[in-house]
């Protein structure tokens, strides 16, 4: 099983933003810090577990997914499979499509203290 930490940032809200994937697999552990460009915060989050889901799907192709996530709303949405926010709607969709590529995505809320590496690396993908 593949876990997998994300955390988007932004500078101002909306704002330039970046998101943040820090990978444990197989006992090596991978960092990637990506400029995601003028987004709101919740899409930041959104937008990294989109990025993390294509990384993994290169990466880790087949393996079993467990996501870990400090957005309260990223988690509920995904778990609820709905949300009526037409900005997150697209974004839960390309969500569930890359998920598809895999056995078993599971996805888990977590406090932000626990995500501090992928927080680090959001907020270096800011000034990139």
């Amino acid at each position: 099983m593949i876990e997998v930490y994300t955390d988007g940032a932004t500078s101002g809200n909306p704002g330039v933003s970046g998101a943040g994937i820090y990978i444990k697999a197989n006992g090596s552990t991978y960092e990637y810090s990506l400029p995601l460009g003028v987004l709101s915060n919740h899409e930041a989050e959104f937008h990294a577990v989109i990025k993390a889901l294509e990384i993994c799907r290169e990466q880790f192709p087949g393996e079993i997914l467990s996501f870990r996530s400090d957005s309260k709303l990223v988690v509920d949405v995904i778990e609820k499979d709905f949300t009526k926010n037409k900005t997150f709607s697209p974004l839960l969709e390309k969500i569930k499509e890359k998920a598809n590529h895999f056995p078993y995505f599971f996805v888990k809320w977590i406090p932000e203290k626990q995500n501090s590496h992928a927080d680090q690396l959001a907020r270096k993908a800011i000034h990139k």
